[in-house]
């Protein structure tokens, strides 16, 4: 029981002190501050119809524990689904696997260190809504209990899944990062979809939402008199606040059979993990390849006493960028297994066989996300190998090897596209074909900004999800790629961006290889 809790412990220890930990929670509180809208901001988080709610203790602890509930479900995975990666490069997970930890216990104490790193940051944004409750409410008294209760009921049961979750994904898809991140990105998008087709039968809602949102609904029904309403929004909704009317939300009273829901869906996590715990390779990984018969002779050494010098080929130096930037293009390319590009050829084609604005606003952001684990380490790459002192000491690292770098994946990108911007260049929108290349151009400095920033891949992860997830849904404020109807101002914004991205990319960079 004591490595246990120790396992816990220093798992939990080791996540929190990181720096990508640190810019994670800056993120997360600067998110959470835009939970509930300041009063005159021009948008807002959840509206029924045309009606929002009132100021008071219950708006604010509903709103965000609901908006807790899924922007940490949303990234909460891609920020713990490496717990078990990390033993097994690090080697302490061969050290736990010759201890009596049985897989269960070793599981089970991943999941609860991955719910205390998704824990710390619910606490955090607590806090913020506390806080900014005393700067925004109506005049109404601070109840305690009504920012308590929905946390405890809504949030924490669906943080806790996801931990679940995480562990599972890891344990039969460790070797394949990117199938991990489509996968939950696929199944996210299936709980949400299956949330607003089960508006009567809340015991299946994970996320624990529709319950709450059920019942805002049939308050403004009786206030309006009318038997449905319509554009019940959980999100970012620009515009038409001033005009919105306000009623009164108190809370409500969760059924006993909701709450009982909420506690076998934990349960039921907990049995998946106990099922998976059988399936754990308990990192005996090597020993099952090298059971393998192997079928390659080993080579036999080769002598050479004499060797003449003259005789060797000249060494000729070229310092274009060419041959890097054919080196980044390929690490790309070869990046991954041969049958996800399977499914790119799919994606390409749907961008040809589908109408403009279906290929441009839903299977366009798609297919660039499902290059997340090729772009999410190509300025970390040599961080992780641990070559950084060979590239970096090269000749112009700079100019030619980041260059490169950012050239490449633009490159990727524009590839990938290329039958959609080639449809618009015949249809004569010369704007959304621009805008698809300063998408390009922003996600590649993204990736690679994030990376030499962190020293890691995890938060353009997360970051990609969001955004992503986000344009699936129409967010205008988070369109990188013109899928929607923007005037000037909005290249001008994108074009802005790029550049404090290429600029700053390049500072820190810079200020690396002068530290090193």
């Amino acid at each position: 029981m004591k490595s246990f809790f120790t396992i816990i412990k220093l798992d939990y220890l080791q996540r929190t002190r990181s720096y990508a930990f640190l810019i994670t929670l800056c993120a997360s509180l600067a998110i959470a501050y835009t939970f509930i809208p300041e009063p005159n901001a021009n948008y807002s988080t959840i509206r029924i119809a045309n009606y929002i709610g009132t100021y008071n203790a219950a708006w604010f602890g509903y709103v965000t524990a609901i908006m807790s509930s899924l922007f940490l479900s949303l990234i909460g995975f891609y920020l713990i689904n490496n717990s078990i990666k990390t033993d097994l490069e690090t080697k302490v997970g061969q050290i736990i696997a010759s201890t009596k930890i049985e897989n269960f216990n070793y599981l089970f104490s991943k999941v609860l260190s991955n719910f205390l790193v998704l824990l710390a940051i619910l606490c955090t944004i607590f806090i913020m809504s506390s806080i900014l409750f005393f700067f925004y409410n109506d005049g109404f008294p601070f109840e305690i209990l009504h920012f308590i209760k929905p946390y405890f009921i809504i949030t924490i049961p669906a943080l806790f899944i996801i931990s679940c979750i995480a562990v599972i994904f890891e344990v039969f898809l460790g070797k394949y990062s990117v199938l991990q991140n489509i996968g939950f990105f696929f199944l996210f998008s299936l709980l949400m979809l299956s949330n607003k087709k089960n508006q009567n039968n809340f015991s299946l809602d994970i996320l624990g939402t529709e319950i709450v949102m059920h019942h805002m609904e049939n308050q403004v029904r009786k206030i309006t008199n009318a038997k449905k309403t319509k554009e019940l929004s959980i999100g970012y909704v620009l515009g038409n606040v001033k005009e919105a009317k306000k009623f009164q939300f108190d809370g409500i009273t969760f059924p006993i059979t909701f709450i009982l829901s909420r506690l076998a869906w934990i349960l039921f996590s907990i049995g998946a993990i106990a099922i998976t715990s059988l399936f754990f390779h308990r990192f005996n990984l090597k020993e099952k390849s090298s059971n393998k018969p192997s079928k390659i002779k080993p080579k036999q050494k080769t002598l050479y006493k004499d060797i003449t010098l003259l005789n060797l080929p000249m060494v000729k130096s070229n310092y274009k960028i060419f041959p890097l930037l054919k080196t980044e293009f390929l690490l790309l390319i070869r990046k991954g297994k041969t049958w996800l590009w399977l499914i790119n050829f799919a994606g390409i084609i749907s961008l040809l066989l589908t109408p403009l604005q279906i290929a441009h606003q839903f299977i366009l952001p798609i297919l660039w996300f499902l290059q997340v684990g090729r772009l999410s380490d190509v300025s970390t790459k040599e961080i992780e190998n641990d070559i950084y002192y060979f590239s970096f000491s090269s000749y112009k690292p700079l100019s030619r090897l980041l260059f490169s770098q950012i050239l490449a994946s633009v490159f990727l990108l524009l590839l990938l596209a290329s039958p959609l911007y080639i449809c618009l260049i015949i249809h004569g929108d010369f704007i959304a074909f621009s805008s698809i290349i300063l998408g390009a151009i922003f996600i590649a400095l993204i990736a690679i900004f994030l990376g030499i920033l962190t020293k890691g891949k995890k938060l353009f992860e997360v970051l990609f999800f969001m955004i992503t997830y986000a344009n699936i849904n129409r967010i205008p404020f988070v369109d990188y790629f013109g899928a929607l109807t923007h005037n000037s101002i909005y290249i001008a914004k994108l074009l802005i961006t790029i550049t404090l991205l290429i600029v700053f990319s390049f500072l820190i960079r810079k200020r690396m290889i002068r530290n090193l």
